[in-house]
């Protein structure tokens, strides 16, 4: 979660209470906050006003975790944010564990790089191949 520390870190650069913050940016106190523990990643207008605010590149804020998981929850809400941190965490777990030989790791990559090649070109909800007709 590099976006809620790094927003936090440029908060207290300025001097700023997350109350503070949150006024700036004509936003609730609460809503910092869960910006600040990873509870919430702030949808494209909040980012554009962060960005203005701070004089910075959201890039510099998030990381592809981050960018992932925010998409997630733009695109499917909390359903899909906590959808996108599960499969974050399996599959973070499952090459840190040991448990694959490097051939199956390079498997497991592509089957997840061909997943999203294939949803990017439908441009719709991911159907395994097994199941297409």
């Amino acid at each position: 979660m590099i976006f809620g520390d790094r927003l936090k870190e440029y908060r207290k650069q300025r001097g700023l209470s997350q109350e503070q913050l949150a006024a700036e940016l004509r936003l609730h106190k609460r809503t910092i906050i869960n910006y600040e523990t990873g509870n919430n990643y702030p949808p494209k207008e909040i980012i554009s006003k962060i960005e203005d605010f701070f004089n910075v590149r959201i890039t510099l804020l998030m990381d592809d975790q981050d960018e992932f998981i925010a998409r997630a929850q733009t695109q499917g809400g909390r359903r899909g944010k906590l959808g996108a941190q599960q499969l974050v965490e399996e599959v973070s777990g499952l090459f840190a564990g040991g448990g694959l030989s490097e051939a199956d790791k390079d498997a497991v990559m592509q089957a997840l790089q061909e997943a999203y090649w294939d949803a990017k070109k439908e441009n719709k909800k991911y159907t395994p191949k097994r199941y297409r007709k």
